[in-house]
């Protein structure tokens, strides 16, 4: 069997890059299927994802090869097998339209995410998970408890093996510990009013303040609520006539496309940091 694998690097720019990377893939057998890169003139660094099929050489030694090539570049990279959906984890707590919108992507193939758990701080959506034969974890949250239902929430992750983790509407501000600990695999989506609007009700102070644009933004969970790297942003125009359950509406389900778009990205190691930002290769 043919295996397949994603490349993904960044390193500082150079003359060369690209040559020398599909030299290298050449050499071993491997035949490019699909190959992007840029080059962020602001930071001077290059960025590439290459998804590749090679039989002739095993992951390990694919691996132990790419650490010797990639030194004199500066690289810093990762050598993905594509065989396996990703393992993930979904937080959610009362708002269960992304956790709906996730779960019927992956049953339906629409996702290489394989949802291993659901986690909840609520009962309220144990029987959705139970449709779709996923095992749900009620972990109640108080100021009290927050440190204790954390471990048992990172206990869940690590026994599962879960490469991602996907906030979806989770309301609890997750400690900077825990941030750390999901550093570049955990993402959560939050509504992105023009202005915008934090705080209670977010859709009441929209109707209040008569806006005509609604969306959401996708981003990287970081110990600075709500300002980690952004993966995707979406909008809707409304007007006068939307009431504040029409904005409601109209509001998750851009949450809804807006997350899924990220989590399809990321499993798909699409998604490369840049710093406070991200370059995503669609």
């Amino acid at each position: 069997m043919t295996n397949a694998y994603i490349l993904t690097l960044s390193c500082p720019d150079r003359t060369g890059i690209v040559h020398a990377v599909s030299g290298f893939l050449l050499e071993r057998g491997g035949n490019i299927e699909e190959a992007a890169q840029y080059n962020d003139p602001d930071t001077g660094l290059f960025f590439m994802r290459v998804q590749f099929a090679c039989d002739r050489l095993a992951a390990e030694q694919l691996r132990a090869e790419l650490e010797q090539f990639a030194a004199p570049f500066g690289m810093t990279w990762k050598l993905h097998a594509t065989r396996q959906p990703m393992r993930t984890v979904i937080l959610v707590s009362r708002e269960g339209h992304c956790l709906n919108d996730l779960l019927f992507r992956c049953k339906s193939g629409l996702l290489p995410v394989e949802v291993a758990a659901i986690i909840s701080n609520h009962r309220d959506f144990y029987q959705l998970a139970a449709s779709y034969n996923v095992p749900f974890h009620h972990i109640p949250v108080t100021a009290a408890t927050k440190a204790h239902a954390e471990e048992r929430q990172l206990e869940i992750i690590a026994a599962e093996k879960a490469e991602l983790v996907v906030l979806a509407r989770y309301m609890q501000i997750l400690s900077d510990n825990l941030c750390r600990q999901l550093s570049g695999r955990a993402i959560n989506i939050h509504h992105s009013f023009l202005p915008s609007f934090k705080g209670a009700k977010p859709y009441y102070q929209a109707h209040d303040r008569g806006v005509k644009l609604i969306g959401a933004t996708a981003h990287y969970v970081t110990a600075d609520l709500d300002e980690g790297p952004i993966i995707e942003q979406d909008v809707a125009r409304v007007d006068h006539s939307h009431t504040v359950e029409d904005l409601t509406a109209v509001g998750r389900d851009t949450e809804s496309q807006v997350l899924a778009r990220a989590v399809k990205w990321h499993s798909e190691h699409r998604v490369l940091l840049n710093g406070h930002k991200t370059v995503v290769f669609k």
